[in-house]
């Protein structure tokens, strides 16, 4: 017979085990989570832009040869 599991996760800073209730979730501390703000502020972290989509250039090079 198969235990409750208890709900956690990993810490995305220092890799600890964090539960889901806990008041610093998805971090395992207020320091973790300071560092992983400084990391975005400092640009550590980055979302890249969108790539331009460029199956609609080659329908619009198609058109123009056909006219």
């Amino acid at each position: 017979m198969a235990g409750k599991r208890k709900p956690t996760v990993q810490c995305p800073t220092c890799k600890a085990r964090v539960k889901k209730t806990g008041p610093d979730f998805p971090f395992c501390s207020e320091r973790c989570r300071l560092i992983d703000l400084g990391k975005w502020a400092s640009g550590a972290y980055v979302i890249s832009s969108p790539l331009p989509d460029t199956g609609d250039q080659a329908d619009d090079r198609d058109f123009d040869k056909k006219q």
